[in-house]
């Protein structure tokens, strides 16, 4: 069950809230509390310690919902908030972004929607929890950990993390989506904020359902590692999956603008170092992967067109018994001497 904090001094919201989700509260999906504004919703907060998200209004008295942002990290770095306001001006939208809100809905709210940005939300506060669980177990869960998070860890938890280091094999891949930097221009920014976190949850599914790590985000494109048993294999799935599931979404229109879901894919096995990459003083790290494998896939997917996978020949030997390949041609590869022969995975 999700747990949700309303934070609104709209007098009628709860009952609203209550009657449009009814059915969601009535199968334990979801539990409401209610506060009517930040100060109020600060102590709901101490009170309820497994809240998950909470989406709040701006313009409220005592504290409005832009403060309210610069707080919850200090209240409970888990939760993520979704702003939900009558000022949707680019200004408000931009400022709540840079305090820490996750999205932006507008009034008056489209209750479908807003449902479908409870649930998105919800996805990634999950991920954070089970990548806290990881952390705390020390095992290694490839996937980016901010310093809020890490200050839920003991000094004594994190000073020994950062010696859990280690040089494994495994497969690493890149996912670009194709065209998204020309289309911030051309589209209002909720939209533009809304559809990546679409398209970034339709790539993250397919990379959990191979047993993959996210990394981290990049802009509009996904770093993702593949440990284990037929990692390379598994990489490779979730690529084509990942391919297949933006072919099937809808394009985008804005007048006479159009975007259509594309992906270009550099995936790379090999040998990496994996561990905390940073800042110990900030407390601020990335446990991540580096190393040549690494950045081959990373300049392999630059080197793909929309809608291409690109391997190297080498891996191309690994995977051709159990995918269909096609020869791409030679690549010049940043800080390569030799041209890099490359293949596509069709199938």
């Amino acid at each position: 069950m999700a747990k949700i904090l309303i934070v609104d001094d709209e007098a009628d919201l709860e009952i609203l809230i209550k009657q449009k989700f009814r059915k969601q509260i009535r199968e334990n999906i979801y539990e409401f509390v209610f506060a009517q504004n930040g100060e109020e919703a600060l102590e709901r907060i101490k009170e309820h310690a497994d809240l998950d998200i909470v989406l709040s209004d701006i313009n409220m008295p005592v504290m409005d919902g832009l403060t309210l942002l610069t707080h919850l990290p200090e209240a409970n770095p888990m939760l993520k908030a979704v702003v939900v306001s009558a000022y949707g001006d680019m200004q408000n939208i931009r400022v709540a972004m840079n305090r820490g809100a996750f999205d932006f809905v507008t009034k008056p709210v489209d209750f479908d929607d807003l449902e479908l940005t409870m649930e998105k939300t919800l996805v990634y506060v999950r991920q954070i929890q089970e990548t806290l669980k990881a952390i705390k177990e020390n095992n290694i869960l490839k996937m980016y950990v901010d310093e809020n998070v890490l200050n839920f860890m003991s000094h004594k938890e994190f000073e020994s993390s950062l010696l859990k280091n280690e040089i494994l094999d495994a497969t690493v891949m890149f996912i670009d989506v194709c065209g998204f930097t020309g289309i911030s221009e051309k589209f209002p920014a909720n939209t533009v904020v809304n559809l990546l976190n679409g398209l970034f949850d339709k790539i993250v599914a397919e990379i959990i359902a191979q047993n993959g790590h996210v990394d981290k985000f990049l802009g509009d494109a996904v770093m993702a590692v593949f440990r284990g048993d037929y990692h390379l294999d598994r990489a490779i799935d979730a690529a084509l999956s990942i391919r297949k599931q933006l072919e099937n979404t809808e394009n985008i229109v804005n007048g006479e603008v159009k975007f259509t879901p594309e992906v270009s894919i550099g995936i790379n096995p090999g040998e990496m170092l994996s561990g905390n990459i940073g800042s110990a003083s900030l407390r601020r790290l990335d446990y991540t992967v580096i190393g040549d494998a690494v950045n081959t896939a990373q300049r392999l997917q630059s080197a793909a067109k929309a809608g291409q996978i690109l391997i190297t020949k080498s891996t191309y030997e690994l995977a051709k018994e159990s995918f269909a390949c096609s020869y791409v041609g030679e690549f010049i590869l940043k800080n390569k001497e030799i041209p890099v022969v490359t293949y596509e995975v069709n199938d």
